[in-house]
């Protein structure tokens, strides 16, 4: 009797494994037959040869209180263009600013970073681009600015846990990488 029980449940583990690793291997295999969905990868220059993306703009003036190269990089080019590019802060190591680039103008990822409540809305010039700038807070009270501006067919948005004045400046730094000057070239 207690052996027919012990196989009974060796039999429902060995079921339950089975159905959970093909529910895995179900949930892995669109993004491997899918070339093109949202994924990770580890540079520029991986993004820019699998995904055939020419233009991603990147800053050349970075908060002295962030860390470089980005924590993570996402990006996409089904059903159209986007890469978001996560930074932390060094003192805290969270997650303190997120730039994402999209050829959607409602696209937005807000996963690491939320405006929770906006105070104030602007416009200002940047490069001759309109760009609005809201300032408010962020989950967990803390001060949070966001920046949006179109630039050569994408919008670049920019939300970072601090004051708009280093995120105005980081917005003003931004350029393609297409134009720039790359070691393999």
């Amino acid at each position: 009797m207690f052996r027919k029980e012990f196989l009974s449940l060796l039999l429902l583990a060995v079921t339950v494994t089975v159905v959970v690793v093909v529910l895995k291997m179900l949930n892995w295999l669109p993004t491997v037959v899918q070339e093109g969905a949202m994924k990770r990868y580890v540079s520029i220059e991986e993004i820019r040869s699998r995904l055939k993306i020419e233009e991603i703009y990147v800053p050349s003036y970075f908060p002295y209180n962030f860390t470089w190269p980005p924590v993570e990089m996402l990006a996409q080019s089904k059903p159209f263009h986007a890469i978001i590019m996560s930074f932390t802060r060094k003192e805290k190591g969270d997650v303190g600013l997120v730039i994402t680039q999209a050829a959607s103008k409602e696209f937005i990822y807000d996963k690491k970073i939320k405006m929770a409540q906006i105070n104030e809305k602007m416009t200002y010039s940047i490069k001759g681009r309109k760009a609005h700038i809201e300032v408010g807070r962020c989950s967990g009270n803390e001060s949070c600015s966001q920046l949006m501006l179109d630039e050569g067919g994408y919008r670049i948005r920019i939300i970072m846990k601090s004051r708009p004045f280093d995120m105005i400046k980081v917005a003003e730094s931004m350029f393609s990488v297409r134009n720039a000057i790359s070691p393999d070239r």
